[in-house]
């Protein structure tokens, strides 16, 4: 699959917990660097997502906003 999104991040599924209608997927990159993705119950189960699944966490923005 080819996507034109750039920021593709490897990792590993270290959390699936689905609610009502969305998912909240937990990622780690790396050790201590994890990322959340909000996704439909359909898609995890579309994906066949679980805990300890190697995926790629795909981030495409048109703005990135720093805070302090």
């Amino acid at each position: 699959m080819k996507l034109s999104a750039r920021n593709v991040l490897p990792g590993r599924i270290i959390s699936v917990e689905k609610g009502t209608t969305t998912a909240h997927v937990k990622v780690e990159l790396a050790p201590g660097l994890t990322v959340f993705s909000a996704i439909t119950n359909e898609a995890v189960d579309d994906l066949a997502l679980a805990v300890g699944d190697s995926v790629s966490a795909v981030i495409k923005s048109s703005d990135v906003m720093i805070g302090k």
